[in-house]
């Protein structure tokens, strides 16, 4: 992790009272709960064409709030697609979450997935998973004390080269990006869940560290009381996730 830059990202993370809750609990998945930003923008990942098509137009009325219906029309369809890609990938939760920044907005992704692990105790998942990271000379791999449990860290900075024609130079052009994915095994189940964000927005990469933190400390693998649980709506900032990738 760097040390964050003077300027800040104004309001990275959601006010305590913004939160709502969510349930996309799947088959067979232990529960998975955790708080995001309220500037998380969920990706419309559902089970059938029709929800995908709901939370596709619900998504793009938070992501463009000063569009109207000649914008939202035509991109509602790309992002059910767009859903319904990253589910057949083994996604539970995917979002853009977009902050305001002095040069303008700073941009990055966030999802969610689980993995079958097999783990006879956390312990020795997390264990596992660092051993394997740490052979990887790249890879930041470190230990991590959750208040849910043991976990692994992984972040990696690299540099893409965007070709020519699609610059607005006309010129090749370098674009440095970073990752944390955190590794978390479930206590409940042989999963572990994988958090992952990505953001091309380096010089805020402390800020984006500091909000991953504020995510995970927030992750629970209880059950959640449904009857209990405040509905969900724009600017909910609770998830409740699982799958098997």
């Amino acid at each position: 992790m760097t040390t964050p830059p003077p300027d800040t990202i104004e309001t990275p993370v959601a006010p305590a009272d913004a939160t709502g809750t969510e349930a996309i609990q799947l088959p067979d998945i232990p529960p998975l709960t955790f708080d995001v930003p309220e500037s998380f923008h969920a990706l419309p990942i559902a089970v059938t064409t029709e929800e995908r098509t709901a939370l596709a137009e619900q998504f793009v009325r938070e992501l463009y709030p000063n569009g109207n219906e000649d914008l939202w029309t035509p991109t509602t369809p790309y992002y059910a697609a767009l859903g319904e890609t990253m589910g057949q990938q083994g996604m539970a939760y995917a979002a853009m979450g977009l902050f305001s920044i002095p040069e303008g907005i700073a941009h990055c992704s966030f999802t969610v997935a689980a993995i079958n692990s097999d783990h006879p105790s956390v312990e020795v998942g997390a264990n596992g998973i660092r051993e394997i990271l740490v052979r990887d000379e790249n890879n930041d791999a470190r230990w991590m004390d959750l208040p849910c449990g043991p976990a692994v860290s992984c972040v990696t900075l690299r540099e893409i080269t965007i070709s020519p024609e699609l610059t607005a130079s006309g010129e090749e052009a370098k674009l440095r990006m970073g990752q944390v994915q955190v590794y978390v095994p479930f206590p409940t189940g042989p999963y572990t869940a994988v958090f992952t964000m990505d953001t091309a927005a380096v010089n805020y990469w402390g800020e984006f560290s500091e909000m991953m933190m504020a995510v995970l400390r927030t992750v629970s693998f209880a059950e959640r009381d449904d009857e209990a649980a405040p509905a969900a709506g724009p600017g909910a900032a609770t998830e409740a996730a699982g799958v098997a990738g």
